[in-house]
Protein backbone atom coordinates (compact mmCIF):
# COMPACT_ATOMS: atom_id res chain seq x y z
CA UNK A 1 0.00 0.00 0.00
CA UNK A 2 1.57 3.65 -0.75
CA UNK A 3 0.00 5.84 2.91
CA UNK A 4 2.17 8.62 0.50
CA UNK A 5 0.22 8.23 -2.74
CA UNK A 6 -3.01 8.51 -0.57
CA UNK A 7 -1.89 11.45 1.63
CA UNK A 8 -0.85 13.21 -1.75
CA UNK A 9 -4.01 12.86 -3.19
CA UNK A 10 -5.59 13.71 0.12
CA UNK A 11 -3.86 17.21 -0.06
CA UNK A 12 -4.63 17.66 -3.50
CA UNK A 13 -8.51 16.69 -3.01
CA UNK A 14 -8.08 19.93 -0.53
CA UNK A 15 -7.73 22.38 -3.33
CA UNK A 16 -11.37 21.63 -4.13
CA UNK A 17 -12.44 23.61 -1.36
CA UNK A 18 -10.33 26.78 -2.49
CA UNK A 19 -11.09 26.60 -6.34
CA UNK A 20 -13.88 28.82 -7.13
CA UNK A 21 -16.41 28.25 -9.37
CA UNK A 22 -15.02 30.89 -12.06
CA UNK A 23 -18.19 31.30 -13.97
CA UNK A 24 -19.83 32.92 -11.39
CA UNK A 25 -17.98 35.65 -11.76
CA UNK A 26 -18.98 36.93 -14.93
CA UNK A 27 -22.62 36.65 -13.66
CA UNK A 28 -20.92 39.33 -11.23
CA UNK A 29 -20.66 36.85 -7.79
CA UNK A 30 -17.92 38.59 -6.15
CA UNK A 31 -17.16 35.33 -3.94
CA UNK A 32 -18.68 32.50 -5.87
CA UNK A 33 -19.04 28.39 -4.39
CA UNK A 34 -16.15 26.39 -4.58
CA UNK A 35 -16.19 23.54 -6.32
CA UNK A 36 -16.06 20.93 -3.31
CA UNK A 37 -19.06 23.27 -1.62
CA UNK A 38 -20.60 22.79 -5.46
CA UNK A 39 -19.92 19.42 -5.49
CA UNK A 40 -21.38 17.92 -1.81
CA UNK A 41 -24.63 19.45 -3.03
CA UNK A 42 -24.24 17.58 -6.31
CA UNK A 43 -23.84 14.59 -4.27
CA UNK A 44 -26.85 15.04 -1.96
CA UNK A 45 -28.67 15.83 -4.94
CA UNK A 46 -27.81 13.02 -6.61
CA UNK A 47 -28.87 10.01 -3.48
CA UNK A 48 -31.92 12.50 -3.76
CA UNK A 49 -32.57 12.17 -7.63
CA UNK A 50 -31.07 8.25 -7.97
CA UNK A 51 -33.36 7.22 -5.14
CA UNK A 52 -36.70 8.78 -6.67
CA UNK A 53 -35.55 7.22 -9.88
CA UNK A 54 -35.29 3.66 -8.65
CA UNK A 55 -31.54 4.01 -8.75
CA UNK A 56 -28.77 3.55 -6.40
CA UNK A 57 -28.45 6.31 -4.26
CA UNK A 58 -25.08 5.44 -2.98
CA UNK A 59 -23.53 4.85 -6.09
CA UNK A 60 -25.24 8.17 -7.50
CA UNK A 61 -24.06 9.92 -4.93
CA UNK A 62 -20.74 8.38 -4.82
CA UNK A 63 -20.37 9.46 -8.76
CA UNK A 64 -21.10 12.83 -8.44
CA UNK A 65 -18.49 13.04 -5.37
CA UNK A 66 -15.97 12.74 -8.08
CA UNK A 67 -17.00 14.80 -11.05
CA UNK A 68 -15.01 17.35 -10.89
CA UNK A 69 -11.90 16.38 -9.20
CA UNK A 70 -10.08 17.25 -12.11
CA UNK A 71 -10.43 20.62 -11.29
CA UNK A 72 -7.60 20.52 -9.25
CA UNK A 73 -5.18 20.22 -11.92
CA UNK A 74 -6.93 22.48 -15.06
CA UNK A 75 -9.48 24.89 -12.36
CA UNK A 76 -13.08 25.30 -12.90
CA UNK A 77 -12.84 26.52 -16.81
CA UNK A 78 -15.58 28.89 -17.58
CA UNK A 79 -17.73 28.50 -20.46
CA UNK A 80 -16.33 31.70 -22.18
CA UNK A 81 -12.82 29.37 -22.36
CA UNK A 82 -14.67 26.64 -24.25
CA UNK A 83 -13.33 28.55 -27.70
CA UNK A 84 -9.80 28.52 -26.88
CA UNK A 85 -9.05 25.63 -24.75
CA UNK A 86 -8.59 22.39 -26.06
CA UNK A 87 -11.53 20.51 -23.19
CA UNK A 88 -9.57 18.54 -20.19
CA UNK A 89 -10.14 14.54 -20.69
CA UNK A 90 -11.53 13.82 -17.12
CA UNK A 91 -10.23 10.49 -17.64
CA UNK A 92 -6.63 11.16 -18.72
CA UNK A 93 -6.41 13.81 -15.99
CA UNK A 94 -7.98 11.58 -13.05
CA UNK A 95 -5.39 8.49 -14.26
CA UNK A 96 -2.24 11.09 -13.64
CA UNK A 97 -3.57 11.93 -10.10
CA UNK A 98 -4.54 8.21 -9.35
CA UNK A 99 -0.89 7.20 -10.78
CA UNK A 100 0.56 6.76 -7.12
CA UNK A 101 -2.64 5.52 -5.55
CA UNK A 102 -2.78 1.52 -4.44
CA UNK A 103 -4.30 -0.26 -6.89
CA UNK A 104 -7.69 -0.94 -5.39
CA UNK A 105 -8.24 3.19 -4.96
CA UNK A 106 -7.03 4.17 -7.76
CA UNK A 107 -9.54 2.15 -9.84
CA UNK A 108 -12.08 2.84 -7.27
CA UNK A 109 -11.52 6.79 -8.75
CA UNK A 110 -10.97 5.68 -12.18
CA UNK A 111 -13.87 3.65 -12.37
CA UNK A 112 -15.79 6.27 -11.00
CA UNK A 113 -15.02 9.03 -13.52
CA UNK A 114 -15.59 6.51 -16.57
CA UNK A 115 -18.75 5.71 -15.60
CA UNK A 116 -19.91 9.41 -14.83
CA UNK A 117 -18.53 10.58 -18.37
CA UNK A 118 -20.16 7.12 -20.08
CA UNK A 119 -23.51 8.48 -18.90
CA UNK A 120 -24.66 4.97 -19.78
CA UNK A 121 -26.11 3.99 -15.81
CA UNK A 122 -29.13 5.17 -14.48
CA UNK A 123 -27.35 6.17 -11.33
CA UNK A 124 -24.57 8.45 -13.72
CA UNK A 125 -27.92 10.21 -15.49
CA UNK A 126 -28.40 10.85 -12.24
CA UNK A 127 -25.32 12.52 -10.98
CA UNK A 128 -25.13 14.37 -14.14
CA UNK A 129 -28.97 16.04 -13.72
CA UNK A 130 -27.83 16.58 -10.23
CA UNK A 131 -24.28 18.45 -11.16
CA UNK A 132 -26.81 20.70 -13.67
CA UNK A 133 -29.64 20.99 -10.73
CA UNK A 134 -27.01 22.49 -7.83
CA UNK A 135 -26.15 24.56 -11.04
CA UNK A 136 -29.43 25.82 -11.54
CA UNK A 137 -30.62 26.07 -7.69
CA UNK A 138 -27.50 27.97 -7.10
CA UNK A 139 -28.45 30.58 -9.70
CA UNK A 140 -31.57 31.20 -8.06
CA UNK A 141 -29.52 31.31 -4.63
CA UNK A 142 -27.71 34.07 -6.17
CA UNK A 143 -30.66 35.81 -8.03
CA UNK A 144 -32.51 36.29 -4.76
CA UNK A 145 -29.62 38.10 -3.17
CA UNK A 146 -29.49 40.45 -6.09
CA UNK A 147 -27.13 38.84 -8.81
CA UNK A 148 -28.99 39.84 -11.91
CA UNK A 149 -27.44 37.90 -14.97
CA UNK A 150 -27.98 34.24 -14.19
CA UNK A 151 -30.76 33.49 -16.70
CA UNK A 152 -28.33 31.75 -18.86
CA UNK A 153 -27.28 29.26 -16.09
CA UNK A 154 -30.81 28.58 -15.10
CA UNK A 155 -31.61 27.77 -18.65
CA UNK A 156 -28.67 25.99 -19.09
CA UNK A 157 -29.26 23.83 -16.32
CA UNK A 158 -32.85 23.37 -17.25
CA UNK A 159 -32.01 22.29 -20.78
CA UNK A 160 -29.26 19.90 -19.74
CA UNK A 161 -31.63 17.46 -17.80
CA UNK A 162 -32.29 14.02 -18.22
CA UNK A 163 -34.38 12.11 -15.58
CA UNK A 164 -38.24 12.94 -14.71
CA UNK A 165 -37.48 13.62 -11.16
CA UNK A 166 -34.48 16.47 -11.63
CA UNK A 167 -36.90 18.15 -13.83
CA UNK A 168 -39.95 18.37 -11.50
CA UNK A 169 -37.05 19.54 -8.77
CA UNK A 170 -36.57 21.85 -11.54
CA UNK A 171 -39.73 23.25 -11.83
CA UNK A 172 -40.31 23.45 -8.08
CA UNK A 173 -37.49 25.60 -7.61
CA UNK A 174 -38.37 27.97 -10.06
CA UNK A 175 -41.89 28.46 -8.62
CA UNK A 176 -40.95 28.38 -4.99
CA UNK A 177 -40.19 31.74 -3.03
CA UNK A 178 -36.77 32.29 -1.63
CA UNK A 179 -37.59 31.37 1.69
CA UNK A 180 -39.88 28.45 1.46
CA UNK A 181 -37.07 25.67 2.47
CA UNK A 182 -38.10 27.48 5.79
CA UNK A 183 -41.50 27.03 5.48
CA UNK A 184 -41.92 23.42 3.32
CA UNK A 185 -45.28 23.13 3.81
CA UNK A 186 -47.41 20.15 4.81
CA UNK A 187 -46.01 16.80 6.15
CA UNK A 188 -43.47 19.14 7.21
Amino acid sequence: MSADGLASFGYELGLLKRVRRSGWWHAGVRDPESVGEHSLRAAQLAALIAAEEGASPERAAFLAVWHDTQETRTGDLPLTAVDYLEKPQPRAITADQTAHLPDRSRELVRDAVDEYETRESAEALCAKDADKLEMLLQALEYRDVGVRRVDEWIESARKGLTTETAKRIAEAALTLSPMAWRNPGPGR
